[in-house]
């Protein structure tokens, strides 16, 4: 990772986060339903072409959670308890019994074994948190050999006026809770460092080409 990455990723801390989507947590959904709806439904639709037991990493207030297939057993973990609530109650409102266990945890630091997973999906999430590298680690950690590494979010613009909104943006990371400027190269190079995993796909999505699906094979 290059040393502006990591100087990115020191901008965040937990407790930025934690306060931030404490803020969100009340309109989260109203504000950013409709934007990450077509993200939401492409890291699910993915997930339910493979099945198994799957880890969502910041589940948040679950709005991707019906739109895996009953046959999928998800867990689901997030930093922010108000977000959990929320998630908390749409499992129980949509009687989502394929959701074994919704918990507040780290995702730099998962309490799960090695393999526990046959898939990890994060929608939204890697430019969120504090070491982005150290978050691919874990999840590669868990998710099995032959499993699968499903992420959504924004890939920050090279150039233009979208990269100096984002440069702009950038100044309030810490109050937004996350990072408006995020390279590509932080996914990409971590995955050509390791020989046991393999981009398989890289997709932009509506609206706009804003955000950007990624699917990495674990052997």
């Amino acid at each position: 990772m290059s040393d502006a990455s990591d100087r990115r990723g020191a901008d965040i801390t937990n407790a930025n986060v934690e306060a931030a989507y404490a803020r969100w947590a009340p309109v989260y959904d109203a504000v950013f339903t409709l934007t990450m709806t077509p993200g939401r439904k492409a890291a699910a639709a993915a997930v339910n072409r493979l099945g198994g037991r799957v880890l969502d990493v910041g589940v948040g207030t679950g709005l991707e959670l019906p739109m895996f297939d009953a046959s999928v057993r998800l867990v689901g973990i997030d930093l922010s308890q108000p977000m959990l609530e929320l998630a908390r109650k749409r499992v129980a409102a949509r009687n989502l019994t394929n959701v074994e266990d919704l918990r507040v945890m780290d995702a730099m630091n998962l309490q799960y074994e090695d393999g526990a997973f046959d898939v990890v999906v994060s929608p939204f999430v890697i430019t969120t948190v504090p070491d982005p590298r150290r978050t691919l680690e874990e999840m590669a950690r868990v998710v099995r050999r032959g499993g699968e590494i499903i992420l959504v979010n924004h890939i920050g613009a090279e150039s233009g006026p979208i990269a100096a909104i984002e440069k702009l943006m950038e100044r309030r990371a810490e109050k937004l809770g996350w990072r408006p400027q995020f390279p590509w190269s932080v996914i990409g190079d971590w995955i050509d460092a390791r020989p046991d995993l393999a981009l398989l796909e890289r997709r932009r999505l509506s609206p706009l080409g804003l955000f950007t699906l990624t699917r990495i094979h674990k052997s």
